[in-house]
């Protein structure tokens, strides 16, 4: 008995060492278990394609998803070719993530004498640098493998992602791999057309000159901000080097899918899926082109065969994204909204339904998905009940966005128009009275909130 207290004792006193380390086990990284394929998938890719970055933070990854899926010998694999590639490029301080990954698996294979050995590594090295604490390291390294981390596994750790690469350039301001970190992080948080990454991809061009895949995000932002010709360099600059072409090809269809020129588009998005053809995000990129293709022949007359055609096809290219990954909330919004055009109702609604009953989505993805439901509500359905509900819905999520901004603008015509067809006469004054509010307008607000009464007082005369 006395022997297993003493190992019991062992394993807790391990335990409450493995949780000082800094590493992918307690990083707290957010990501749905059903999307682990799509992620094991976006992982191998990286190693494979993106060929201007070390992969060890990528191998160190993929050991702790191979954990995840109790792989455990698996996942040592995945961190002895991390631990290799982390000493022949001499990466110093960053194997201390490596270590401390080695021993949770070690630990949770019932290892202890193993986990310790590695606790033990990093134990010396952060003696050896002269680290305040026992088992990590708070330095630029360390930051910015986490920072990497975080934005590879998705939209809930973006922001995260942001913040520990912004530490890592605090103390070295000008490394040319922070700042691409700090750069590609603040690209995907843009989300409310104020620019915050327009800046940090200047510069981290500028210090990465060889670097393909950012010159891509830049000239995309340039082309968001109506920099065309400056954006057209870029994309020109990016599409003629032999790097990362997997990964300039997706997001270079991207910018000429913004500009119209869809063929382009597609013959690019078709190049990238020769090498990944188990992207959700291609089959995404491929079914947005060919929505855009159908709307396009909306307009002609005589051209609604081929309108069927291309929603059939842009349909189908959602499908595969949302089996590739399940949560791909986007995709189902999109597929709803083609299917609506194509009066398959049931299906549209199918699919609303699955994106509006996701749990952590970011909250501007959380209101452009009440704002697309509202108008299909409105010009599908014909109910602009349903559509205010989830306006409104979309409304009360605290974060101002450009989805936020056009769910006002949405809410506001549909509140004119049942004040100019007599529908509800105080509830559409006082969702008038909520528009001016949300939009700083308080003069205003406070005229059709008052209006709003007086009308009560006369429709109720016991008020």
């Amino acid at each position: 008995m006395d022997k297993l207290k003493r190992e019991n004792a062992g394993a807790d006193q391990v335990k409450k060492n493995l949780l000082q380390l800094k590493c992918h086990f307690t990083w707290k990284l957010l990501f749905e278990d059903i999307d682990i394929p799509d992620l094991e998938m976006r992982i191998s890719e990286q190693v494979e394609f993106l060929d201007i970055m070390s992969t060890v933070g990528m191998h160190n990854l993929q050991a702790y998803v191979r954990h995840l899926k109790g792989q455990h010998e698996e996942a040592l694999l995945s961190l002895k070719e991390a631990e290799t590639l982390a000493q022949r490029e001499q990466l110093g301080k960053r194997i201390l993530v490596t270590w401390g990954n080695c021993a949770w698996v070690h630990y949770h294979m019932g290892s202890l004498a193993e986990a310790q050995t590695y606790l033990d590594k990093v134990e010396n090295t952060c003696k050896e640098f002269a680290s305040p604490f026992r088992y990590r390291m708070e330095c630029a390294e360390m930051h910015c493998e986490e920072g990497w981390a975080l934005l590879k596994c998705g939209g809930q750790n973006y922001r995260r992602a942001m913040a520990c690469f912004a530490k890592a350039l605090e103390a070295e301001p000008e490394n040319p791999e922070y700042n691409t970190g700090y750069a590609v992080a603040a690209y995907r948080e843009d989300i409310d057309d104020n620019f915050i990454s327009l800046e940090p991809l200047r510069k981290a061009v500028r210090l990465n000159p060889a670097d393909s895949y950012i010159k891509v995000y830049l000239a995309l932002k340039l082309q968001g901000v109506g920099e065309t010709d400056e954006a057209e360099r870029f994309i020109e600059e990016a599409l003629s080097s032999t790097s990362c072409q997997t990964y300039v090809f997706r997001h270079a269809a991207k910018y000429y899918r913004n500009k119209g020129c869809i063929d382009k588009a597609l013959q690019l998005l078709h190049k990238a899926l020769q090498t990944s053809p188990e992207s959700g995000y291609l089959h995404y990129q491929i079914g947005l082109c060919y929505r855009q293709q159908m709307k396009q022949l909306k307009t002609e007359p005589g051209e609604q065969g081929r309108k069927q055609e291309m929603a059939q096809r842009a349909i189908s290219e959602f499908q595969k994204a949302v089996e590739l990954r399940p949560t791909f909330e986007m995709a189902y919004v999109c597929m709803a909204e083609v299917q609506a055009e194509i009066r398959q109702y049931e299906e549209a609604e199918a699919n609303f339904q699955k994106a509006l009953n996701m749990k952590n989505l970011r909250g501007h993805i959380e209101q452009d998905i009440h704002y697309r439901y509202g108008r299909y509500q409105v010009f599908h359905q014909q109910s602009e009940d349903k559509a205010i509900t989830h306006y409104l819905k979309g409304l009360k999520i605290e974060e101002t966005s450009y989805a936020w901004r056009k769910i006002l603008i949405a809410l506001e015509k549909e509140a004119n128009k049942r004040i100019k067809n007599n529908v509800r006469l105080v509830e559409s004054t006082s969702l008038l009275g909520l528009v001016h509010k949300l939009k700083g307008n308080m003069p205003e607000a406070l005229m059709y909130y008052e209006k709003a009464l007086r009308l009560t007082g006369e429709m109720n005369p016991e008020f």
